[in-house]
């Protein structure tokens, strides 16, 4: 069965600054099953919940700060106003510079599992192109997946999978059920350059979703920065994979 698209809202950003209520509605009507929230412009967590569910709009998950320390409470929080179960969260380049500092990385998100885990929510890891990188000969994720807590779950975004040098529906293939989210972007892959529409690019998505077939559970289409206008991307996104049979949408 075709795993249900969503759509990260860090994606249209910009746009939610001016206008949450208005563009998420814009989202809703272009099909999308579900959001993944990356903060709430203008507004908070409760009414962004409630916006949501008059919608029709399922919470995929939710790009929010590691839920450990001073970040803690905060992010329960917003999980507990959302009604969702997922958190997701990463670190930056620095952190995965030797072994060592990829072991130390692995111990702070295994703390941050061990909250999630303790008030009945979930954890995962969202990759950029450093993981996907050799360090001391070795690639970063497999390191990681050796010192993670197995009940850790990876978003695995496919474009920085790719970017980074390694095969994307090989990575899915390989993570399996451990990687239940998939964040889907197209563009030339390379760091220097904006992405385009799913579908306009380089990235091979028939393969992975092949690849992620019995294990995907959410194609999540994410836009960091885009050639085209935004608001029109993320429809063309939406009507090539709904089109093309890659993902499931509310018109399909």
């Amino acid at each position: 069965m075709r795993a249900p698209i969503a759509l990260q809202l860090y994606t249209v950003r910009d746009a939610l600054a001016k206008n949450f209520a208005g563009v998420v509605k814009k989202v809703a009507d272009i099909g999308y099953v579900g959001v993944e929230t990356a903060g709430f412009p203008n507004t908070i967590p409760k009414e962004a919940s409630k916006l949501f569910k008059s919608l029709g709009l399922v919470v995929s998950s939710v790009h929010s700060p590691l839920p450990v320390g001073e970040h803690q409470k905060e992010v329960l929080d917003t999980m507990n106003a959302l009604g969702c179960k997922r958190i997701v969260s990463g670190m930056g380049p620095d952190e995965f510079k030797t072994i060592d500092k990829i072991k130390q990385s692995c111990d702070i998100f295994n703390e941050a599992n061990s909250v999630a885990v303790a008030n009945g929510l979930s954890f995962g890891i969202h990759n950029h192109w450093w993981e996907f990188q050799q360090v001391e000969g070795r690639y970063v994720y497999k390191v990681m997946l050796e010192h993670l807590d197995p009940r850790t779950f990876f978003e695995i975004d496919t474009y920085w999978v790719k970017t980074g040098g390694c095969d994307p529906a090989a990575v899915v293939k390989e993570m399996g059920k451990r990687a239940p989210l998939l964040h889907i972007k197209d563009g030339p892959c390379t760091k220097d350059k904006p992405m385009v529409a799913v579908g306009d690019g380089i990235v091979d998505f028939p393969a992975i979703v092949k690849a992620g077939a019995g294990s995907t559970e959410w194609m999540i289409v994410e836009l960091d920065a885009c050639a085209t206008d935004m608001m029109e991307a993320v429809k063309k996104s939406y009507v090539y994979l709904v089109g093309k049979g890659l993902a499931r949408g509310k018109k399909s």
